[in-house]
Parts: structure tokens; C-alpha cells; sequence
């Protein structure tokens, strides 16, 4: 049988150490939350899982929701937003994309983490779906080819403006808990809601 390095070190073992360490607790973490969910997620088992000590860990990350987060980090990845040749189609394909995220299980891990992070900011900055210059920045993708095909006002393109359309999606499974959301309330969200606020904003009065 084949020893598993990465546990502590017996007779012909090696000690995982900084860079290398880090990645398999990172990978048992990434594991043990897509098996458990946030809410039975614990030091213990990440450390038994990573065949360290929980010290190891608490040096890195100084609790569970720190390192559940970094966890999540890993097993998100990115998307590039749609081109469907015209604004529409695109914030409507991003927004269905979205949704099949948010209804996913990882999504429901994002769910549980965003709970527990609360109103922490510095938390909640590290959680990839949330607004900032990361979330914002296919969403300016979108726009800018929008407003460069003459379809919304140029003035539209503002992070707070770009995302409200995925704020509203997310305010769906967040606030109001919908384990999936209905197609047609995405279709309100661009008729109603984000082609008019695209189309016509104007500049602020001086």
C-alpha cells in the first residue's frame, strides 16, 4: 500500500509544508463541503480529511467560515457572458445561466455561506457572486457592446446600474429562499426592469 503523503510524517514520510500544505487543505476542504454542505462543515473534518492538524489550518484560516469560503473560491469558476448579437438576448441568456447556477448544489453552497456570512463585507467581497468589480465585470461586457451597438445609453454603463439586473435574480434565492425561479419573472426582470433602466438613463442634472 502506497502511503499518503500528506499526512503527518512517519518513517520515510515527508511533512507537507507552506505552498504545498495550503493546496491539500484547500482540497480537502473543497471535498468535504461538496459531500456535507456548509452547515456539518468542521475543522475536524478537514484536517482528518488532509491527514493534518487542525492548528495547520487555524494558521491559515482562523475559522470554519473563512476556510469554507476560500473552498468555495475553488470550486467556483468563471464564465464568459454570452454574445448573442443584441442586448436582449444577452442579459436574458446570462441571467438563465445564473439561474441554473443559483438552483445547482454549489449554488445552494453559496446560499449557505452568504447566511453565515451575514453582513460581514470583507466575507461577503470574497464570495465571487457578489457585487463588486468581479461580479460586475460581465456585466459591463455586456453593456459596452450594447451601448457601442446603440442599443442603451451610454451613461448606463455603471457597475450599479450594469448588475441590476443579477441583483434582482439574486435577491430571488436569497431573500425570498426560491430554490429555482420561474423563467417568465427572468423575462420581467429584462422587460420591465433592465431594458428601461439601460435605455433611458439619462445623465444626472448639474
Amino acid at each position: 500500500m502506497t502511503a499518503d503523503p500528506t499526512r503527518q510524517p512517519g518513517a520515510g514520510q515527508t511533512r507537507r509544508r507552506g505552498a504545498a500544505l495550503e493546496e491539500v487543505i484547500l482540497r480537502a476542504a473543497a471535498d468535504e463541503l461538496t459531500a456535507s454542505g456548509y452547515a456539518a462543515f468542521t475543522m475536524d473534518k478537514v484536517a482528518a480529511r488532509a491527514g493534518t492538524n487542525k492548528n495547520a489550518i487555524y494558521r491559515r484560516w482562523p475559522n470554519r467560515l473563512t476556510l469554507g469560503i476560500a473552498a468555495y473560491r475553488r470550486l467556483a469558476t468563471a464564465v464568459p457572458p454570452p454574445d448573442t448579437g443584441e442586448l436582449r438576448g444577452d442579459v436574458l441568456e446570462w441571467l438563465r445561466q445564473a439561474n441554473r447556477y443559483w438552483s445547482s448544489p454549489l449554488g445552494a453552497l453559496l446560499r449557505e455561506l452568504l447566511s453565515a456570512a451575514g453582513g460581514t463585507s470583507e466575507l461577503l467581497a470574497q464570495l465571487q457572486d457578489q457585487s463588486g468589480d468581479a461580479a460586475a465585470a460581465p456585466w459591463l461586457t455586456i453593456l459596452g457592446r450594447a451601448v457601442a451597438r446603440g442599443e442603451a445609453s451610454p451613461e448606463a454603463l455603471h457597475p450599479r446600474v450594469a448588475t441590476v439586473a443579477g441583483v434582482l435574480l439574486r435577491n430571488e434565492f436569497v431573500v425570498r429562499g426560491a430554490p429555482t425561479v420561474p423563467d417568465d419573472v427572468l423575462v420581467e426582470i429584462v422587460d420591465e426592469v433592465y431594458l428601461p433602466l439601460v435605455r433611458r438613463r439619462g445623465p444626472n442634472p448639474s
